[in-house]
């Protein structure tokens, strides 16, 4: 079931990027969410309704969660989990590190996915057990070297007070490590770890539907992906507890996970 459901976001997501990919000519914001910086664009909401049309018509007991239009609640134990464009200032810009996300759970587990990029010529996915592949080409994350060799990608939000908090915890890592980059789309960063491109990804604060199909990409490429007890309800007391987002290869997690403790990432643990 795992492959047939990966098949199908495979189907969809690469016709939602050819969407998005005309859409860019004339980009327009609809609105904005969490700040006035924080925009969704008209493209973000055609794609979206494309999405959920194309796998209700597939699927049509399955439950569907996007980040921009409300919850369908479906009978079937299988849910969606549909980001129409991660990386959307990336892609209201014009740069390339934008992409459509689309994952399916199984009683509440992914089980398939796939991230289609838009500015990028790359295409991700991944079933359980079935390993993952970009471009039909089978992924491995690098082999892994001490950690101040190691490069990270990370992202910052869109709400002042999480931004500086981030800043603050980023600032403490990188003259620890090889290097710092920030991309701007979530789903497109952890792809990089799964294919060898990067050492690391963490970040404080992205959605379900920003990680959800990249994490299984990464995990069935030998990599390590969770989402941790963070630190940024000091700086947000409305925030979820657990919002540390952070893959690696498997064999150097633990090492990292260290790290992001000594630079103050991790929660102390609770008593």
């Amino acid at each position: 079931m795992s492959a047939e459901l990966r098949d199908l976001a495979l189907e969809v997501g690469r016709e939602a990027a050819d969407l998005a990919r005309r859409m860019r000519r004339d980009v327009e914001v609809a609105e904005t969410k969490t700040s006035a910086v924080d925009v969704v664009t008209h493209a973000d909401q055609a794609v979206e309704r494309l999405v959920r049309e194309r796998l209700l018509a597939a699927r049509g007991d399955d439950s569907i969660l996007g980040e921009e239009g409300d919850d369908h609640v479906g009978t079937s134990g299988v849910r969606w989990v549909v980001d129409p464009i991660d990386g959307t200032v990336n892609y209201l810009y014009g740069l390339p590190d934008c992409a459509v996300s689309i994952a399916a759970e199984v009683d509440g587990s992914v089980v398939a996915g796939a991230v289609v990029g838009i500015g990028l010529d790359a295409i991700y996915s991944a079933a359980v057990g079935e390993g993952a592949v970009r471009d039909g080409r089978p992924l491995r994350v690098r082999p892994v070297v001490p950690v101040p060799q190691r490069l990270v990608l990370t992202g910052f939000g869109y709400v002042a007070e999480v931004r500086a908090h981030q800043a603050e915890r980023v600032a403490r890592m990188l003259p620890l490590v090889r290097d710092v980059r920030r991309m701007g789309s979530c789903a497109l960063d952890l792809c990089r770890v799964a294919e060898g491109a990067a050492d690391a990804y963490v970040e404080e604060g992205p959605q379900v539907w920003d990680w959800s199909a990249a994490g299984l990409v990464l995990t069935e490429a030998d990599g390590h992906f969770d989402v941790l007890a963070g630190t940024l309800r000091d700086a947000v007391p409305a925030a979820p507890e657990r919002a540390l987002v952070v893959g690696t290869p498997a064999d150097g997690w633990a090492s990292f996970v260290d790290l992001l403790e000594a630079c103050g990432f991790l929660a102390a643990p609770r008593e």
